[in-house]
This record gives structure tokens, C-alpha cells and sequence, in this order.
């Protein structure tokens, strides 16, 4: 009977290892695959990131030739109108830029009537402000009426 019972003993912790090889083989084999899919999803995510900058680089470039091709026709046609009309038409107005002489004349204006007032008047505090007002009335007028003159301003009708 023991040598039975020991027979016994030794088969199941020799098929207890076996299994738990198996079982490491196994868990082994699986960290293995789970290494491999997620080094694939990588390789994966930097292809496609590549993808994607060499569509920016396509896009950025074609933007460009674009922008080139524009601004060479209109450096065309500038000139083709410069040289072909030069004696049948005036120059476009351009937009004018910075103060206007009514803004000018206004600034202008109520710094002298200022300066006037106060030195007029007895109260300093009541004449400045009384010649700044007038003074920048007058200024005004006569800067827009300068305006009217260069055509900054269409006149009256």
C-alpha cells in the first residue's frame, strides 16, 4: 500500500509540473504576443503619422506654387496696364492713410485756443477751455475744407 500511495504522490506532482511548465510556457507565450500587437500598433501610429506629414507637405507646397502664381499674375497685369495706358488713364487714387487735416486742424486748433484762452482770460481754467472749444471749431472748418480741396472728402452738391 505505500508503495502504491507513493506511486500515487509521484504521478500527480509529476503532472502538476508538467502543468505548471505548460502554464508558464504559455503566459510566457502570451506576454509575447501581447509585445508583438502593441509594437505593431506603434509601427502602425508612425506610419501613419508619416503619412500625415508628407500630405501637409503636399499641401503646404501646393499653397505656395499658389500664392506664386497669383502674385505673379498680378504683377502681370500691373504691369501690362502701367505700360500699355500710361497716356489714357490717371493713376487710381490710392487710399490715404494717417490723420486727415480736419483731425489736424481740429488737434491744432484747440492747443491755440487753449494756450489763448488762458492767457486772456483771468480764470486760467475757464479761458483755456472756452478757447480749446472755439479753437477746435475753427480748426475743424478749415481742415475740411482743405479735405474737400485734395478729394479726401467729396465735396457739397
Amino acid at each position: 500500500m505505500k508503495y502504491l500511495f507513493s506511486i500515487v504522490i509521484a504521478g500527480t506532482m509529476l503532472l502538476s509540473a508538467c502543468s505548471n511548465n505548460n502554464e508558464k510556457e504559455q503566459a510566457l507565450i502570451k506576454q509575447q504576443a501581447i509585445a508583438a500587437v502593441k509594437d505593431s500598433l506603434k509601427l502602425d501610429s508612425f506610419k501613419k503619422a508619416e503619412v500625415k506629414k508628407k500630405e501637409d507637405a503636399k499641401i503646404a507646397a501646393q499653397v505656395k506654387e499658389e500664392k506664386r502664381t497669383l502674385l505673379l499674375a498680378e504683377r502681370n497685369e500691373a504691369a501690362s496696364q502701367s505700360s500699355g495706358n500710361r497716356n489714357y488713364e490717371e493713376p487710381a487714387a490710392s487710399k490715404k492713410k494717417g490723420w486727415s487735416e480736419a483731425a489736424k486742424g481740429t488737434a491744432i486748433g484747440a492747443g491755440a485756443g487753449a494756450l489763448g484762452g488762458a492767457l486772456i482770460d483771468k480764470k486760467k481754467g475757464r479761458g483755456a477751455i472756452i478757447g480749446g472749444v472755439v479753437g477746435a471749431g475753427a480748426g475743424y472748418l478749415i481742415g475740411r475744407d482743405k479735405d474737400r480741396k485734395s478729394g479726401r472728402v467729396q465735396p457739397k452738391n
